[in-house]
């Protein structure tokens, strides 16, 4: 396996940096002064966004996450998406490379019709709307995908779905257009057989968002939030692919999706780690600086080993799916979903240390990026069942030899 950035790599990585230094971190101020202003129960997108938009597609930065657009392998692209985690708020959004947009878009792409293509996945590719993808639900145990409650019956010629679904992120913004719902039209069908993916307009009767919930009193600029559909009726066309692939899109989706969020997560740690390493340098105590106390030369050295690790696994998932793709990668991907957040989670824990109270408060970032980490370690699949992934994969020989 070679891990060294191809030409194509080096390129995409120098431009995402110069645009990250000299674009989305200095706007980072006006970003969140807007969303102070505004008050956090506001979820529209502060202007300066669009800005870094129009820049970031000047550059050729757009789009990136999508070999088939960007040419980029898995692997190149996981160079590129480490930069972006930087400004996790902003970067991924500024490029069109944003969680769940860019899930949303690879199912279109893969599983979409024609007219769907048409119609949502080519705006959602000029970033014209957002998107969000509905599958969590407040009354089942959602880390099991297979128990999915929300109905979606066929009547004539529409679906009509009912069901509640919550932590659907993006909904709260007023430029999300459509979701990709998660259901059950055969609850008699074999267990992987029984789920359906079909696409609702958000102002199609019946979808009512019900509230945005916070996360650690952390309002997303987005909206994280729980949604009831009352018998929603949308065209039989809205279905993708068939019924009964739900559960196989799903999988398809969460392959290079799962890492993308590992990459990103590793260009938070690397921030957090440059803030503890600028803190210790900058502060006195007990007679010399921070960065000159063993404790806290430990707590950096911890940082930076964890990171290497962890970022050597990334690449390793990717270059795994770029060549014998996600099932093969089956192991890599659960294990780096695991890994990378918890990593990103101790460096940030221990910048806030060195930061003292200020790291707990708005005055830097580590609060609410320990927020977002956190919440990665539930949100894209509990720990649990990417841990039972490569367990059940390691002990399998044995099992089957027993």
């Amino acid at each position: 396996m070679d891990f060294a950035p191809s030409a194509k790599a080096q390129d995409y990585v120098a431009r995402m940096q110069d645009f990250l230094d000299t674009q989305v971190v200095p706007a980072e101020k006006e970003y969140h002064d807007y969303r102070v202003a505004q008050g956090y129960g506001d979820h529209s997108l502060p202007p300066v966004v669009e800005k870094l938009k129009v820049e970031a597609r000047s550059r050729g930065l757009w789009n990136l996450f999508l070999p088939d657009l960007s040419g980029l392998t898995n692997l190149e692209y996981a160079q590129v998406a480490e930069v972006s985690g930087w400004s996790i708020g902003m970067a991924p959004e500024a490029i069109n490379c944003a969680a769940p947009d860019t899930g949303n878009m690879e199912v279109l792409h893969m599983f979409g019709t024609a007219e769907q293509k048409a119609q949502w996945l080519q705006p959602l590719l000029e970033g014209e709307i957002r998107s969000a993808f509905a599958m969590t639900e407040p009354d089942v145990a959602s880390s099991d995908a297979t128990n999915i409650s929300t109905s979606i019956v066929r009547d004539g010629d529409d679906y009509v779905i009912n069901g509640r679904k919550w932590w659907i992120t993006g909904v709260a913004d007023p430029r999300c257009k459509i979701m990709i719902v998660m259901g059950k039209t055969d609850p008699n069908e074999s267990v992987h057989r029984q789920q359906s993916m079909i696409l609702v307009p958000m102002d199609t009767p019946g979808v009512e968002v019900i509230r945005a919930l916070p996360v650690f009193g952390y309002q997303d600029q987005h909206g994280h939030c729980e949604i009831r559909f009352t018998d929603v009726r949308v065209p039989a066309s809205n279905l993708i692919a068939n019924e009964g692939d739900g559960f196989m899109i799903a999988q398809a989706r969460l392959g290079p999706g799962r890492i993308h969020h590992c990459m990103r997560s590793l260009g938070v740690a690397e921030r957090a780690l440059r803030l503890m390493c600028e803190r210790a340098a900058s502060r006195t105590a007990f007679g010399k600086e921070l960065a000159r106390q063993g404790v806290v030369q430990e707590q950096i050295a911890e940082s930076r080993m964890e990171i290497e690790q962890a970022r050597l696994l990334t690449l390793k998932a990717a270059w795994m799916i770029d060549n014998v793709g996600a099932r093969g990668a089956r192991t890599e991907i659960a294990a780096i979903k695991v890994i990378a957040p918890r990593v990103a989670l101790r460096v940030i824990d221990r910048a806030i240390q060195v930061h003292g109270g200020g790291g707990v408060s708005d005055d830097f970032p580590l609060a609410q990026m320990y927020a977002g980490m956190r919440t990665l370690r539930i949100a894209d699949g509990p720990d649990e069942v990417h841990v039972r992934t490569v367990a059940r994969q390691e002990l399998g020989k044995y099992l089957q030899r027993g």
